[in-house]
């Protein structure tokens, strides 16, 4: 079979951040705001009065959901205890201080952030491996995911401000009360696991975490600056280098800040498999963001060198890793639904057999693993650019909502879900967020060449065949 390639490739190409491009953007994060600003109104006005009830009701469905076992009695009793401990919020400057608006809002900001932090770091992820493997097929798009870790700068400090701002209605843990035995709202548990859960220490590695993965990003930019400059493949090899220490400790770090920043909003929640989790949605849907990007500026007239084998290729990467995903999903569904430990299934209980919670929990499944895998599964659909933009955004949305359930109902409780304040607040906050994104992302873009050409593996790239 004969393939063709455009042989009018330009490899001085530079990404043009134009003001009409700007202006979209800015409209996208206006309306945003908008949309946040009627749904803060009609919560107001929703006659919500907070989530005094959702910790008896989910700690009441998770003694059911033992009841069965054959140490039923028992069982319903710890679950019963987890579900009063995070309860204890309520009477020292927890959920019962703000009106329901207000956490939801704070939620939806520290869901956003986290969930594009991520994504970002996921960007340099995909850089780094491509360096340490050699391989050459990237070289032609490996600008694209550079660019996201321009909007760690954008995230490290709001993470912070968020935490010391609402650490307290965002984070169980941080109530100085649970770790004193003459309280009334002692937790045993927690007061175990104080000396990782503790307001020093998460500040700290948050710092560290968003140190280590900025020094790297600007390492790896001045080297492909450099690059750009003199034809010297030194670049090349420091880049590879420096990559390769950065996944030795993203390994950890990836991890670590999954724990600390979405699974200790339920403290009494643990899974070994959490990390893995929420490393496969931060990069699957970072593999979309590359691949939406890619496809729109090869729209416009960018990206010569990107043919049909590179979208095949990042195609593949994309229904790889959806149903990886799908797998750590469901491995950690089963392993929990088999041990039937009261601290581990009271996670699923509450997302699985609430009302609020329900619809959501499998929307994730279908548009995180079944419509990926079904549309991408042909080779010509990971070949065609209508196509990837469709299942990109399709991702992007789902991974979103992954996410949201992962950090709502600790916070909201039952109040959380799919009603109408949801179209105009979370949605309003999410377009915020990718507008903000997006103009970061863009502003790095336009600051160094948009294809490597100096990359020793670039006449590689531009000959690209995927058989």
């Amino acid at each position: 079979m004969a393939h063709h390639h455009n042989t009018s490739v330009n490899l001085d190409e530079k990404f043009v951040f134009s003001s009409e491009i700007k202006k979209k953007l800015f409209m996208l994060i206006g309306a945003g705001v908008i949309l946040v600003i009627i749904g803060i109104f009609l919560a107001m006005n929703s006659g919500h009065h907070g989530a005094e009830h959702a910790d008896a009701a989910t700690a009441t469905l998770t003694a059911d959901a033992h009841a069965s076992d054959a140490h039923g009695a028992a069982h319903a009793a710890e679950a019963a205890h987890a579900g009063h401990g995070d309860a204890h919020a309520e009477g020292h400057g927890g959920h019962g201080e703000k009106p329901t608006w207000a956490l939801r809002l704070i939620k939806d900001l520290w869901q956003n952030n986290i969930f594009f932090a991520g994504i970002a770091a996921m960007g340099i992820f995909f850089v780094a491996f491509n360096y340490v493997a050699w391989a050459g097929w990237s070289a032609a798009v490996q600008r694209i995911p550079s660019a996201f870790g321009n909007y760690l700068w954008v995230a490290a400090p709001l993470t912070i401000v968020l935490f010391v701002a609402f650490g307290h209605d965002l984070f169980h843990w941080t109530h100085e009360s649970l770790y004193d035995p003459k309280s009334a709202d002692y937790d045993e548990l927690l007061d175990g696991k104080k000396a990782f859960l503790n307001t020093p220490f998460f500040i700290g590695r948050t710092i560290v975490y968003f140190a280590l993965w900025l020094f790297s990003w600007t390492t790896l930019r001045k080297y492909q600056k450099n690059e750009d400059v003199a034809a010297d493949v030194k670049w090349w090899h420091k880049s590879t280098v420096t990559s390769a220490f950065f996944l030795i400790f993203f390994g950890v770090t990836s991890s670590m800040c999954a724990w600390d920043w979405a699974m200790s909003m339920d403290p009494h929640f643990f899974s070994t498999m959490f990390g893995w989790y929420v490393f496969a949605s931060w990069f699957v849907t970072a593999l979309a963001f590359v691949t939406l990007i890619i496809v729109v500026l090869k729209e416009n007239g960018y990206l010569s060198i990107v043919n049909e084998n590179h979208l095949h290729d990042l195609g593949k990467f994309i229904f790889a890793f959806s149903i990886f995903w799908t797998y750590v999903w469901f491995e950690q569904f089963l392993l929990i639904y088999y041990a039937n430990i009261p601290e581990e299934v009271g996670y699923f209980v509450q997302r699985l057999k609430t009302d609020a919670y329900t619809p959501i929990f499998f929307l994730t499944l279908f548009l995180n693993f079944f419509f990926p895998f079904l549309v991408l599964m042909t080779r010509g659909s990971k070949r065609l650019g209508i196509m990837l933009k469709i299942v990109c955004v399709v991702v992007i949305l789902g991974h979103w909502f992954d996410f949201y359930m992962i950090t709502t109902p600790p916070v909201l409780k039952q109040e959380g879900g799919l009603d109408g304040i949801f179209l105009f607040m979370e949605l309003g906050l999410g377009m915020i967020f990718v507008g903000v994104f997006l103009f970061m992302v863009l502003t790095a873009l336009s600051k160094l060449n948009l294809i490597a050409k100096h990359h020793p593996m670039i006449e590689e790239s531009i000959h690209h065949d995927v058989f």
